[in-house]
């Protein structure tokens, strides 16, 4: 078993919205979180719905670290418009699986790619530094709070 944390959480209201900070956020299956573009069905991609992997998206932050390194992009945890930030924790390796955040149950669907929307709401060479590395797309199978801190644990 390996564990992570929680690093921040981001939601925004509606589609290319800024996204916001928040503390915690409740986590409905079949929705997503709640206060999301997504959970409101007003994102970018809402009109694929129903679709699990639109539920909640996570990246890492060593990944976001790396980006400024190896590429001069600076992208704030809310500019990636991933949900959950994490530490600790390789998220391309839980594709397939089950993981918990705190007390919510999540399945991880699918590497969550950088697209062409990504890099017109932030800059040029986003899609390029942020491929098989933009996060991961995942469906909640347990519903719950999480908060900045929370564990991350997978088996």
């Amino acid at each position: 078993m390996s564990t992570g944390r929680v690093d921040s959480i981001h939601i925004a209201d509606t589609a290319a919205a800024p996204m916001r900070a928040v503390e915690s956020v409740r986590a409905i299956p079949g929705r997503g979180l709640e206060g999301d573009r997504y959970y409101n069905e007003d994102g970018t991609y809402s009109n694929f719905r129903p679709n699990p992997d639109q539920e909640v998206t996570l990246i890492e932050a060593e990944v976001l670290e790396t980006l400024a390194r190896e590429h001069g992009i600076a992208l704030a945890a809310g500019a990636s418009r991933r949900n959950i930030t994490t530490h600790g924790v390789a998220l391309n390796q839980l594709v397939g699986c089950e993981f918990s955040v705190g007390a919510v149950r999540l399945r991880g669907i699918r590497l969550c790619e950088p697209c062409g929307h990504l890099q017109r709401l932030t800059q040029d060479g986003i899609v390029r530094a942020l491929t098989h590395r933009g996060g991961l797309r995942a469906q909640i199978l347990l519903a719950g709070v999480i908060h900045v801190g929370d564990a991350i644990a997978t088996s």
